[in-house]
């Protein structure tokens, strides 16, 4: 039997549901956890557990929740397809089955499908189950990197040229081979980052560019106007 049970708010959440009392409404819970697969339930051995009174059954047979199949208040949960649904492969069949065939060739009141022993597989699984089954098909797996893959030379070169970067495309990639490809102790995930970090490396820097030196400028002896010597320039 199934360790969970699930309410559909359809039924809990109706007028008719919420227009009982507390307890009844209380005891509609504990007998839709206690109930076996196919959602029936020895109603008084949850009533003597839980404090509940034949009162609060009664009230829920009026209402249609439930049909009590015999006098010792065995009862099936009529809205339990509604609710609760189960895989073939985890569903057990009830051990009043018998009394699952009489209410449904009988005169009491039964809902829209009495299980039908094939428990198709429920719209929305439930706890566990589901978590093991989205785990398996990785569901829940986080998405990763894509795996670093060193570069090329000619990778390297054409990116280099796309910067007019000083770089040599050899030179690096025969670096971070021989580092085996880390930064530090990390390894590289961007190797188009790396190259650009390697424009500021001192063996790839452009020389600065130098002025060219100013025009040098001749002179030659001469005399003024005062007969002193005076050296003019062209």
């Amino acid at each position: 039997m199934a360790e969970r049970r699930m309410f559909a708010k359809s039924v809990i959440c109706s007028a008719r549901f919420l227009r009982m009392p507390s307890t009844s409404r209380l005891l509609y819970y504990d007998l839709g956890m206690q109930a076996d697969d196919d959602g029936v339930v020895e109603a008084f051995s949850v009533m003597r557990t839980t404090g509940a009174t034949e009162d609060d059954l009664r009230v829920l047979a009026s209402k249609g929740f439930v049909s009590v199949l015999n006098d010792d208040l065995v009862s099936y949960i009529t809205d339990w397809n509604v609710n609760n649904q189960l895989r073939k492969d985890r569903y057990h069949p009830s051990i009043y089955s018998e009394l699952l065939v009489q209410l449904a060739s009988g005169n009491q009141t039964a809902t829209s499908g009495l299980p039908n022993g094939n428990q198709m597989e429920t719209e929305v699984s439930i706890g566990k189950d589901r978590l093991v089954e989205d785990r398996e098909s990785g569901a829940d797996k986080p998405h990763r990197r894509p795996r670093f893959v060193p570069p090329t030379v000619e990778q390297v070169a054409e990116y280099v040229r796309s910067r007019d970067s000083s770089v040599d495309p050899q030179g690096f990639i025969d670096f971070y081979e021989a580092k085996g490809w880390l930064i530090g102790k990390t390894p590289m995930k961007d190797w188009k980052a790396a190259c650009r970090n390697a424009e500021s490396w001192e063996r790839w820097k452009k020389p600065a560019q130098q002025q060219p030196p100013p025009p040098r400028r001749t002179g030659h002896l001469g005399i003024d106007e005062n007969g002193e010597e005076v050296v003019r320039f062209d």
